[in-house]
């Protein structure tokens, strides 16, 4: 991922600006007026909440957060207690990564950037067991089915689908087909559990989570024990840009035209759903329509002036500074050591030198 973005600012001359929040540090309107066009593609940070009593207990995780922490980010939590037995409600992508992660060995984070930290909790955390619960069957699942049967190369696990039925429909055979190559993989210690048609009611325990209960496709009532409880259901629009209102006032919404100059993509645009290359052809659907919108003789408006004087931005040449930092940091077996403040990320960039 990283090399793809690198090819945009050394190969084909656009220019990063970082650790700048738009309505925050310059207001939207004042971008608009400075580019003849301004693209929205923030994604949608926001984890979405249940909504069921008990979501406020300890041990009660939005993957958003948890991956934060799992990645580092210098405004993230600690890393939580899990137990031997945590449950991940979700059947996305998201959540397939999270149990991907949660059932690594020590020896598969050989390679990856996952910190000391990281590792130490992960090798530590004890887990036994691990479910994945899903409110649909498992034909409407909205996992890849290639990152499903990516599980299968997981060497300490022992997986189990249960309840995964049938479908004439050819998409959800897919899903079905990928659960059925992993189903009975591995003899490892670390119990993995698929389970589909469970919708979560409430949690329930004393100081922390110790039970959900769901309501079953029949209408019946299921309870799991669990020593924590991880969402993975979808994320929202939150913070200073007013996502739900600019697209509810779109002019043309479903071709992410916002307004004159202002336009949308991605989850931003279409709300938490589709692949990478369902956003991309959308992206390059949306890059179309804006060269044929706006003025190819330019108008004259400042552009990256607008931004001079903002304190601690950081150019591409900064970013560089903190990638060689990280990538010469990183002892036998890993690619980097991630850098988990922000205070040390901006002192490498130098931030405060001329954008280029």
């Amino acid at each position: 991922m990283i090399r793809q973005f690198a090819r945009l600012f050394e190969r084909q001359g656009a220019r990063f600006i970082g650790n700048l929040a738009v309505n925050e540090q310059i207001s939207l309107d004042d971008l608009r007026a400075a580019y003849d066009a301004v693209v929205l593609a923030a994604g949608l940070p926001g984890d979405r909440s249940l909504g069921i009593p008990g979501e406020d207990l300890a041990g009660v995780h939005a993957s958003g957060q948890l991956t934060q922490a799992i990645n580092e980010h210098p405004e993230a939590a600690d890393l939580p207690r899990l137990g031997k037995h945590p449950v991940i409600m979700g059947n996305g992508n998201v959540a397939i990564d999270l149990l991907r992660l949660l059932a690594k060995t020590p020896e598969e984070l050989e390679g990856s950037d996952a910190g000391p930290g990281v590792s130490a909790w992960l090798a530590a955390s004890g887990i036994e067991s691990l479910q994945i619960i899903g409110r649909s069957q498992a034909g409407q699942a909205k996992f890849d089915p290639v990152m499903v049967k990516e599980l299968g190369k997981l060497a300490g696990v022992t997986i189990r689908v249960e309840g995964a039925g049938d479908s004439d429909d050819p998409e959800a055979a897919k899903k079905l087909a990928a659960l059925a190559v992993i189903d009975g993989h591995g003899t490892g210690r670390r119990l993995v559990t698929f389970r589909f048609g469970l919708t979560p009611v409430a949690l329930e325990g004393r100081d922390r989570v110790e039970t959900a209960v769901f309501r079953t496709a029949d209408g019946g009532e299921e309870r799991i024990s669990c020593t924590a409880f991880l969402t993975a259901i979808g994320f929202r629009a939150e913070g200073a840009l007013e996502r739900d209102a600019l697209v509810a006032g779109a002019e043309d919404a479903e071709g992410g035209k916002l307004d004159d100059g202002l336009y949308a993509t991605g989850w931003f645009r279409r709300g938490p759903r589709g692949t990478i290359p369902e956003n991309r052809a959308d992206a390059q659907a949306l890059a179309k329509t804006i060269l044929a919108e706006i003025p190819a003789e330019g108008s004259g408006k400042p552009g990256r002036a607008i931004l001079e004087g903002l304190p601690d931005l950081v150019s591409y040449e900064g970013w560089q500074r903190i990638d060689a930092a990280e990538t010469a940091a990183a002892p036998e077996g890993r690619c980097r050591v991630k850098i988990s403040t922000r205070a040390r990320m901006l002192a490498l960039s130098k931030a405060s030198e001329e954008l280029r």
